[in-house]
């Protein structure tokens, strides 16, 4: 890839995360009692299961202290529950109620329905198209992600 074309790509996926907040801001999903990013630990843990904070900021590349928070949060709403570890009857793991379940799907819906009326103009095969793009984009960025050792920056918010 030229230069001049990563530039372009580079400029523009810091235009998409500047918009980040006002593009969560249209997501119309009520008030399911945290914050966002508490909201974001609910797909990994519905995926892999119960599991410690500690391993789940692991998984989500955060601050423990952070993801303690955003756990209490989730925990406070209903949305996840703490429950003893089997392997460790002193430790504690968060796991997703039904309610967490039921909020991953709001979440996703509200995803797909803000998608369906960004792109209402475009052609399916442009949609695909952008889509398939997207996804190998994604996949060579968690690539490179796995072979770097440096360690990545941790997530504060």
């Amino acid at each position: 890839m030229h230069d001049h074309e990563s530039s372009r790509l580079a400029d523009e996926i810091a235009r998409l995360v500047r918009m980040g907040a006002r593009f969560r801001g249209m997501l119309k999903t009520g008030d399911l009692g945290a914050e966002f990013s508490a909201l974001m630990l609910l797909p990994p843990l519905r995926a892999m299961g119960p599991m410690r904070v500690t391993d789940l900021a692991e998984v989500k590349g955060a601050d423990p202290s952070t993801v303690s928070r955003q756990a209490a949060q989730l925990v406070k709403a209903g949305l996840a529950r703490r429950e003893a570890d089997p392997s460790d009857g002193r430790a504690s793991r968060l796991a997703v109620t039904e309610a967490g379940v039921a909020a991953c799907e709001r979440i996703r819906q509200a995803r797909v329905d803000m998608l369906t009326q960004v792109l209402t103009d475009w052609p399916a095969d442009r949609v695909a198209a952008f889509t398939d793009l997207f996804e190998e984009f994604n996949n060579a960025v968690e690539a490179s992600l796995r072979s770097d050792p440096a360690s990545p920056p941790r997530e504060t918010a």
